[in-house]
C-alpha cells in the first residue's frame, strides 16, 4: 500500500446536509415506537427468572488465570512491552512520514478475508488510516500476549476466545465518528442514518432476542424461488418429514440416495435458490434423490435423543425410501451434524448386521473425532455444560436464537458487526441473498439430543472409543463400518476443522476417500460447477496426517462436486433404471414439497 492520491473526495471535503424533513418526521415517529416496545421487553426480561445458558463465570475464570500467568514470568512481560515499544514507535515513525509528504508502507496490514477496513479512506485518509493501524496493532500484541502466557490449554483457548471477541467490538468500524463510510453518510444525509439506525437497534432490543436482525428485501418464498426443486412428501412422523424429488432424467441410478442434512437450522441450505441447489444438481445427474426435513421442535420433543433421532430419522428414512422404490440399498449423503448423525447409524446397522443397507457414504463438513475441536473447546467446560443443562431442562429445547447467537459469535466480525454497522450506523438495507435468509430461518433442537451430544459426543469424544456410544441399546463401533466412505473437508471451516474432519476417516473400517474443498462451513458446501469458485484439493497420499496429505495434494480449479459425482457414478455403474416419480411406489405423495414441518417457526 503506499501514499496515492484517489479519486474519491476525502471524507472531511463532504458537504454537511440538512436531512429531509418528511424523512425525519417519520423516522422519529417509528424511533418513539420502537423505543416503547423495547422499555416493555427490558421490563419483562427484568423480572425474568430464567437460567442463562452458559457460565457467567467462566470469563473471570479464564482472565484471572491469565493475570496470575502474567505476572508468573516477569521477564516476558518485560519482553512483551519493549517489543510493544518498538512496534509503537515503527507506527508513529511512519505515520509522521507520511505527514511529511513521505510515500510509506504499513506497518501493519488486516488479515486477509478481514472485510471490515475494505473502505478506500482507511487507507487513502491519513487519519483513518492511523486509526486502523493502531488498532490492528493493539490487537496483534493482545493475542500474541495470550499466546505467549502460561496456561494450560483449555484456558488459553478461553481468553483467546473472550479477548477477541472484546477486540471485535471495539474495532474501530463499529463506532459512527471513526468509521469514515459512517461519518460520510451521516455529512451527506444531515443525521437521518443515524436516526433510522437507533430505530433499528430499538426495534431488535424489543423484539428480546439478543440479535442484530437482518434488514433486506423480502426476495424469498419457501416453495417459489428457495427450497422449490419439485418434489413431494412421501412419509413423515414425529421427528421428521421425507421429501423425494421429481426426476429431471428419464432414467435414475437404481440406488437411490437419501440427504441427512444437520438439525441445525433447516435443510434448504442444500435448496437454495435454483442456481445454487445442490439438491436439484443432484436430481439433475440422474439421482432418485431423498432428504429429511426435520421437525422444529416444542416441549414435546424435550426427552427426543440420539436414539430416536437414529431410529425415527434415518433409519425410518430407509424403510420408507424401501417401500417408495423397491430398493433396500442406499448412497447415504449427509453434511454436518448429519454426518456425525449417519455415522452413528452406519455403525449401528453395522452392529445389526445390516451393514448393506448403506452401500457408500458421503460425509460433508462433518467431525466424527472430537479431539480437537478448537475454540469450541470454549463451551465444554463442566460449569457451562452444567448451565446449559438447566437451560435446557427449563424449556426443553434451545431456542433458534440461541442457537444463532452461539454460530454467530464464532463469526463475529461477518455475522454480527457488519450488520451493526450497515443496520445501526449507516441505516442502510442489506442485499437480498438466498444464504444469510436460510442463516436467519433458525430451528429449535431438543434437551435431550443436545445433552447426549455435549457430553458423550462432544466433550467427552466417546463417538471414538468402541462401545463408547450405546444406540437402542446397542453399543457401536465405527471400525465395523465397511462401507466406502467419502469424506468431504473445506479448508476454511469454522465449524468441522479440516484438519480433525481428515483425522476421523481412519475410524472407518472400510475404505475411505479424502476431499478437501476451498472456503468455508456453508460456502464451501454451496459451490455449483457453474459459480467456477474456490476450486478443491485431491490426491494427497493415504496414511500420515492432514499436513503430508495436503502436501501431496493437487488442487484443482471450480466446484468439488463433478468430482465427488464421479466417484459415485464409478460405484453405480451402468445400473440405471426408469425415473421414478413420487408417489408411484407404496408411499403415496402426502403434500407439495417443502412440506409443512419446514415452514413452522417459533
Amino acid at each position: 500500500m503506499t501514499d496515492k492520491p484517489t479519486s474519491n473526495p476525502s471524507v472531511f471535503q463532504t458537504t454537511p446536509k440538512f436531512p429531509d424533513p418528511t424523512a425525519a418526521a417519520e423516522q422519529l415517529m417509528k424511533l418513539a415506537a420502537n423505543a416503547d416496545a423495547a422499555v416493555r421487553t427490558a421490563a419483562q426480561r427484568a423480572v425474568s427468572v430464567e437460567p442463562l445458558p452458559y457460565d457467567p463465570f467462566a470469563v473471570a475464570k479464564a482472565f484471572g488465570a491469565f493475570s496470575m500467568g502474567l505476572w508468573s514470568d516477569p521477564t516476558r512481560l518485560v519482553e512483551a512491552q519493549a517489543r510493544g515499544w518498538r512496534d509503537w514507535a515503527a507506527l508513529w515513525g511512519a505515520m509522521a512520514a507520511r505527514a511529511s509528504g513521505d510515500t510509506v508502507s504499513p506497518v501493519i496490514e488486516p488479515a486477509r478475508g478481514d472485510r471490515r477496513f475494505s473502505s478506500p479512506a482507511w487507507s487513502d485518509e491519513p487519519v483513518f488510516d492511523y486509526i486502523k493501524q493502531a488498532y490492528l496493532l493493539a490487537s496483534q500484541q493482545l493475542q500474541d500476549l495470550v499466546a505467549e502466557t502460561n496456561l494450560d490449554e483449555k484456558t488459553r483457548a478461553q481468553v483467546d476466545f473472550f479477548s477477541r471477541q472484546v477486540l471485535n467490538a471495539l474495532s474501530p468500524s463499529n463506532y459512527a465518528h471513526t468509521n469514515p463510510d459512517v461519518v460520510r453518510k451521516t455529512l451527506e444525509t444531515g443525521g437521518l442514518n443515524l436516526m433510522t439506525g437507533f430505530s433499528n437497534l430499538l426495534e431488535d432490543l424489543a423484539e428480546g432476542q439478543g440479535l442484530v436482525k437482518r434488514r433486506a428485501p423480502a426476495d424469498f418464498e419457501l416453495g417459489r424461488n428457495i427450497a422449490a426443486t419439485p418434489g413431494a412428501v412421501v412419509f413423515e412422523n414425529d421427528l421428521m418429514q421425507l421429501i423425494q424429488y421429481a426426476p429431471s432424467t428419464g432414467e435414475v441410478y437404481r440406488r437411490p440416495l437419501l440427504f441427512v442434512p444437520p438439525l441445525v437450522n433447516k435443510y434448504y441450505l442444500f435448496d437454495l435458490t435454483p442456481k445454487a441447489s445442490y439438491l436439484k444438481w443432484l436430481v439433475d445427474q440422474g439421482h432418485t434423490v431423498f432428504v429429511i426435513s426435520w421437525v422444529n421442535p416444542t416441549e414435546q420433543h424435550a426427552a427426543k435423543d440420539l436414539s430416536d433421532y437414529v431410529k425415527d430419522g434415518v433409519l425410518a428414512s430407509l424403510d420408507a425410501i424401501e417401500l417408495a422404490t423397491g430398493e433396500r440399498s442406499v448412497d447415504l449423503v449427509s453434511y454436518c451434524l448429519g454426518g456425525t448423525l449417519s455415522a452413528i447409524t452406519m455403525a449401528l446397522l453395522a452392529a445389526r448386521g445390516e451393514g448393506e443397507r448403506i452401500a457408500s457414504a458421503t460425509l460433508i463438513a462433518a467431525l466424527v473425532d472430537f479431539k480437537n475441536i478448537g475454540e469450541w473447546s470454549v463451551f465444554l467446560g463442566e460449569g457451562d455444560l452444567d448451565a446449559f443443562e438447566r437451560y435446557l431442562d427449563g424449556k426443553g429445547y434451545v431456542e433458534a436464537h440461541d442457537l444463532t447467537k452461539l454460530f454467530s459469535t464464532v463469526r463475529a466480525n461477518d455475522l454480527i458487526w457488519s450488520s451493526v454497522v450497515n443496520h445501526y450506523l449507516l441505516g442502510e438495507e442489506a442485499r437480498p441473498s438466498d444464504l444469510l435468509w436460510w442463516f436467519d430461518d433458525g430451528a429449535r433442537i431438543p434437551a435431550g439430543l443436545l445433552k447426549q451430544y455435549g457430553r458423550l459426543v462432544l466433550q467427552q469424544n466417546r463417538l471414538r472409543e468402541p462401545g463408547g456410544v450405546i444406540i437402542d441399546g446397542t453399543p457401536i463401533d465405527l471400525g465395523k463400518v465397511e462401507a466406502p466412505v467419502f469424506v468431504v473437508a473445506l479448508k476454511d471451516d469454522h465449524v468441522s476443522a479440516w484438519k480433525e474432519t481428515y483425522a476421523g476417516r481412519s475410524l472407518f473400517g472400510g475404505a475411505t476417500r479424502f476431499l478437501l474443498g476451498g472456503s468455508g462451513h456453508n460456502a464451501g458446501m454451496i459451490n455449483p460447477p457453474s459459480a467456477n469458485k474456490h476450486g478443491y484439493w485431491v490426491g494427497g497420499p493415504d496414511g500420515g496426517d492432514a499436513d503430508a496429505w495436503i502436501a501431496g495434494a493437487t488442487r484443482k480449479d471450480g466446484s468439488w462436486w463433478p468430482e465427488w459425482q464421479g466417484w459415485l457414478d464409478a460405484a453405480a455403474g451402468d445400473d440405471k433404471v426408469p425415473a421414478r416419480e413420487p408417489g408411484s411406489g407404496k408411499l403415496k405423495v402426502r403434500e407439495a414439497a417443502p412440506g409443512s414441518y419446514v415452514r413452522v417457526k417459533h
